[in-house]
């Protein structure tokens, strides 16, 4: 490994709830054990997660409002700063659909080697509209970062990019903390994460669990989180009159001992891009029954073997999941034994191993 002392900025919307900006924050870990000087830069003033390095807050600037000129004013901050700190390669986490703030990223990044995560694959957040002005501005990037094979595929399919390379999220378990207390009681099922349902579709999760009744052998619904459409979600329990059981409880930046002691936990996306709710799930021994969209979780849940894979979208199938992973205790014994194995590959050590490959790939060229 080289010891030279490269500067690398990993650009987020934030360090805090989400699994893309849990990933970015893994991330300044692996590269501070590689010998870069990281800097984290952050848009908006959220940081939960721990990082590594240094980090820099653009909203902690005075930058707070929400106006043209201080969006300038932002762009002008970040260019000082990368300038400041003769900063060598950018990996990007940030949304990037937006085609006039991408021209603008991209004459701020100039000549510095470029990385763009793609976290998603809706793959709408991460490229503008046009094609033709997607390519132009992805060619000259050193890698895509694709955190799933299904993303990697549509990007080559829809962009013809070939400038792909695909590394999954990482998990650090070392890191995994028990201590405190469990955030739930009795028995329940977990789901844990953003409260989005536009992504999550939280309507098909509470149809399944009333359609699966497995409320009435004890078992209560805890929903972790906090997000837009905590309204929604009310409402939606309201619909369905299962006030009794379901309950709301506030995001944690360490959930582990609540997820460790859940029966199962719950994922029910319209789509993902590689979902760390599944693997934390899974390394702390919790099998998961999942929905089979757009990327992810078919790439993590082996049927009957850690967990249970759904069709989307069909409720009664969700709602028979449940109902099985509560009634037969051997397949439920079994994918809970196998569920902190099936994950080991996805440990912060081997997937440091694929980031070194990839960055030291491109300094050698």
């Amino acid at each position: 490994m080289t010891t030279n002392r490269n500067k690398v900025a990993i650009i987020s919307t934030s360090l805090a709830h989400g699994g893309a900006e849990r990933s970015a924050s893994l991330l300044s870990f692996i590269l501070g054990d590689l010998n870069f000087e990281v800097h984290n830069i952050v848009i908006n003033d959220r940081v939960d997660y721990p990082y590594a390095g240094s980090l820099y807050c653009l909203e902690k600037e005075g930058l707070k409002k929400i106006t043209f000129i201080k969006k300038i004013k932002k762009g002008v901050a970040l260019y000082q700063y990368l300038k400041l700190h003769n900063i060598d390669c950018i990996i990007d986490h940030r949304p990037r659909n937006n085609l006039l703030r991408e021209l603008i990223a991209n004459w701020i990044y100039g000549s510095k080697k470029k990385f763009s995560v793609v976290h998603s694959s809706q793959l709408d957040n991460y490229f503008p509209n046009s094609v033709f002005w997607s390519k132009k501005l992805y060619r000259n990037t050193a890698k895509i970062i694709c955190v799933s094979s299904a993303i990697e595929k549509q990007v080559q399919q829809r962009f013809a990019l070939v400038n792909t390379r695909m590394i999954n999220n990482p998990y650090d378990f070392s890191k995994i903390k028990l201590e405190g207390n469990c955030a739930a009681k009795g028995n329940y099922v977990l789901y844990f994460g953003r409260f989005d349902d536009k992504v999550k579709n939280f309507g098909l999760m509470l149809e399944a669990y009333f359609l699966s009744k497995i409320y009435l052998k004890g078992y209560l619904l805890y929903l972790m989180g906090e997000g837009k459409d905590l309204s929604r979600i009310e409402d939606l329990v309201r619909n369905f009159k299962l006030e009794e059981y379901v309950v709301v409880i506030p995001f944690q930046a360490n959930p582990f001992a609540t997820v460790q002691q859940a029966r199962f936990t719950v994922l029910t996306s319209r789509f993902e891009g590689f979902p760390m709710a599944i693997v934390e799930s899974l390394a702390l021994g919790t099998p998961v029954i999942a929905v089979d969209c757009n990327s992810g979780p078919r790439e993590i849940i082996k049927h009957e073997q850690n967990g249970l894979l759904v069709e989307n979208n069909n409720a009664h199938a969700l709602s028979a999941a449940m109902k099985q992973l509560i009634e037969d205790v051997d397949l439920y014994d079994f994918c809970k034994f196998n569920a902190a194995k099936s994950v080991e590959h996805l440990s912060l050590s081997a997937i440091s191993k694929q980031w070194e490959a990839v960055l030291f790939e491109q300094n050698d060229k």
